[in-house]
């Protein structure tokens, strides 16, 4: 048995586990017996620290982020445009280490405040520009929103970065949808570059952020 396996069971052990085993088994197969098995314990024990899965999804997130934060190096001289850049950037690079990272981030709640400097520095931020709190957390939540959503559909093709499902073979769909040509040369766009898809759709909504609300 590993020293890791036999040291007291803590929240956040349990969640770096929980973390590493979801690479193999996915977020449907992530149990919390299979999570037990992982380390020597049996079921049980786990409930003095997660009542439920969704209480383990939580603390997952949480650990997620503070990996994100840790990784952070935030220029305080940022423009309000890099900082939502760098954030975002830094949030899908730290979902895509995880299979189903997107989907275990989204709609979790964080268990500790670890993400609340950053939340502060961004609101400031904005709202020097001029803007009001609600503005800038529809700013805010907007670009957060499209990069969740952005990444759960790029793992839905890519699980992991050197993976792809069955069924995403772009000449092959192009073949099957000869009839609408537009919309068979858009796979090409839809399900591969996610890199280039995921930039110029921020740059979108950054820019739509400026438009929006009148700030340089």
């Amino acid at each position: 048995m590993s020293p890791e396996k036999r040291a007291p069971l803590d929240r956040r052990r349990v969640a770096d586990t929980a973390l590493r085993l979801l690479n193999e088994v996915g977020l449907e197969g992530l149990t919390l017996r299979a999570i037990a098995r992982e380390l020597n314990v049996k079921a049980p024990a786990l409930y003095w620290h997660f009542k439920d899965k969704q209480a383990l999804l939580d603390e997952m997130a949480t650990e997620m982020y503070r990996r994100i934060a840790a990784d952070a190096a935030l220029d305080p001289a940022d423009t309000w445009q890099q900082r939502l850049l760098e954030t975002n950037r830094g949030l899908r690079t730290a979902l895509l280490a995880y299979r189903d990272g997107a989907k275990v981030f989204s709609g979790s709640r964080f268990t500790g405040t670890e993400h609340a400097p950053a939340q502060e520095a961004i609101l400031r931020l904005l709202t020097e520009t001029g803007l009001s709190l609600t503005q800038a957390v529809h700013a805010v939540r907007t670009a957060y929103a499209y990069t969740i959503g952005f990444v759960t559909e790029e793992q839905g093709v890519k699980p992991l970065p050197n993976e792809r499902r069955k069924g995403y073979d772009i000449e092959d769909r192009a073949r099957r949808m000869a009839a609408f040509p537009l919309a068979a040369e858009a796979g090409r766009l839809l399900f591969d570059g996610y890199d280039e898809q995921f930039e110029e759709g921020l740059a979108v909504v950054i820019a739509g952020i400026a438009a929006r609300y009148a700030i340089d």
